[in-house]
């Protein structure tokens, strides 16, 4: 059973940083792809980065030269590394896996999630 558990939100102003860390527990060795998604009330959920065992990266667009995805498997712990924010990301951020993917992660579903971490970027 994978279990994840989100930390590191909070507040920043627009063209801080932030780091989110998602502890990630019960996941296969091989094939499994993780994300980060993220979710503004009254929008529908969107894919944020990717990342699979081979280490195959996949950004949103609007995320692209600004936020970086990385899986430490020594601590198993995947992280989201958040630069030049802006208020537009201002959202409850969410890490997900799932085990036995077979295709590209931003293509997956995901079944496994953690609760979210909110980040708050001010103008």
């Amino acid at each position: 059973q994978i279990q994840l558990s989100e930390s590191g939100g909070g507040s920043v102003q627009a063209g801080g940083s932030l780091r989110l860390s998602c502890s990630v527990s019960g996941y296969p060795k091989y094939m499994y792809c993780m994300a980060w998604f993220r979710q503004v009330p009254g929008k529908e959920r969107e894919g944020v980065a990717y990342i699979d065992d081979y280490g195959t990266l996949n950004y949103a667009d609007s995320v692209k030269g600004r936020f970086t995805i990385s899986l430490d498997t020594a601590t198993n712990t995947l992280s989201l590394q958040m630069n030049s924010l802006n208020p537009e990301d201002t959202a409850m951020y969410y890490c997900a896996a799932e085990p036995r993917v077979r295709g590209a992660c931003y293509a997956a579903v995901y079944n496994y999630w953690g609760r979210g971490t909110g980040v708050t970027v001010s103008s």
